[in-house]
């Protein structure tokens, strides 16, 4: 007999995983195909991740990867977003997308469903007698857009408050006929249970990874910093609004209090599309803006500390776990800590505000914390290996399948 069908919808390509959401779908989607006969659904919002259609042809029966325009969301947002309805579903709509997942679906091809983000669940109507169906929302993304509407005023906060309120309605209801919701951490399921009470049987969460082998401080490379000083190293997709603030921050606030150490560190933004904000950075003493760099893992390997000052965070931070899988000081802030099983002050330095951050990361710099890149790496080790994380999710869908057939 053949593998069982299973129809995996992503809101982008899931490869190749270098950034957050990519990392998660890319891992999953790879070791289901193992026990599965896995059709992807997906967008391409980046015309250069076409060239990595192949290695998904290569691992999935069928692939539908539906090339979008930025230009074509902005329109179909405008005038696609009914009353009521979160303006990130008709961002994420693709008609044709659509249609090849109602063929699908109408003509009964497949036994299991697995919908990556709650944007992808509008694709997947409820109703009896279908599929399997597994909802990963990573984060509980309504509570992403109550903290921007915080820290907004004027019409931004009327926007982000509408998305928050009309989204959470939105991640109800689907929670409400999905058979089972993942969350990234307990602590984000236990968010969304305490907002979704009555799903609160049906949420469950499988935790991220990390790529041991490929994040191993054995293979750093040649050094990528020119400066002598001691290099502190932000790492993350550089338009990405809480990686935004998250380094605007430590530029800002952070840096001036490191100013007075002998030798002064260098503070690195290493990532891709780097914002105009960010790029502006560059011209603050000692800062520097990388830009996309073709390996992340040389800027880890020679950093003296890798920060996280995010204000801003759901769920678990690949950015932490990638940097203590290295064997590097982490200092992070609480949000960033939240969901990483690591032990503050054993493991990495949690630090909450620029002078607490500051103090931390002149404790590493001075050489008062021997053995926390050791420790970092052996708490990774321990509690983020994908293959750990991924028999979680089998659990999960076979429980999910049992209690569906009964």
């Amino acid at each position: 007999m053949g593998k069982p069908r299973l129809l995996f919808l992503a809101h982008r390509i899931p490869y190749p995983p270098d950034k957050g959401e990519k990392i998660r779908a890319w891992h999953m989607l790879e070791h289901l195909t193992r026990d599965w006969a896995v059709d992807l659904g997906c967008m391409v919002d980046d015309p250069a991740d076409a060239q990595h259609l192949p290695v998904l042809h290569g691992c999935c029966a069928e692939v539908h990867a539906a090339p979008v325009t930025r230009n074509g969301r902005i329109a179909r947002t405008l005038f696609g977003t009914r009353p009521g309805q979160p303006l990130s579903l008709a961002w994420f709509h693709e008609p044709g997308l659509a249609r090849w997942v109602r063929a699908g679906l109408g003509a009964r091809r497949y036994e299991a469903v697995l919908a990556y983000s709650s944007a992808m669940a509008a694709y997947v109507p409820p109703g009896p007698g279908g599929p399997l169906c597994i909802l990963d929302m990573v984060d509980v993304d309504s509570e992403k857009w109550r903290a921007y509407a915080a820290s907004e005023s004027g019409p931004k906060r009327l926007v982000w408050a509408r998305e928050a309120r009309t989204l959470l309605a939105f991640e109800r209801r689907v929670a409400a006929h999905f058979d089972r919701t993942l969350l990234v951490s307990e602590q984000e399921a236990k968010t969304f249970a305490t907002l979704a009470p009555e799903v609160a049987s049906r949420i469950d969460w499988m935790e991220n990874g990390v790529d041991i082998a490929r994040f191993d401080p054995e293979c750093h490379g040649s050094d990528p910093f020119a400066a002598t000083s001691p290099a502190i190293v932000f790492t993350g997709t550089m338009d990405y609004r809480p990686n935004v603030e998250a380094v605007s921050f430590f530029a800002t606030k952070v840096m001036p209090h490191l100013a007075s150490l002998s030798p002064a560190p260098h503070f690195h933004i290493v990532g891709a599309n780097p914002s105009p904000a960010v790029r502006a950075l560059a011209e603050l003493p000692r800062v520097h803006v990388t830009g996309s760099v073709p390996d992340m893992r040389p800027y880890l390997a020679h950093a003296a500390v890798a920060v996280a000052p995010l204000r801003i965070a759901r769920g678990i931070q690949n950015k932490v776990l990638e940097a203590m899988a290295m064997a590097r000081p982490v200092v992070a802030s609480p949000e960033a800590h939240e969901g990483v099983r690591a032990v503050a002050g054993r493991d990495l330095l949690v630090a909450d505000g620029a002078e607490a951050m500051a103090a931390a990361v002149t404790q590493v710099l001075a050489g008062r914390m021997p053995g926390l890149g050791a420790a970092a790496r052996a708490a990774v080790l321990a509690g983020h290996d994908w293959k750990a994380t991924l028999a979680r999710l089998d659990g999960i869908v076979e429980a999910a399948s049992r209690s569906k057939a009964a």
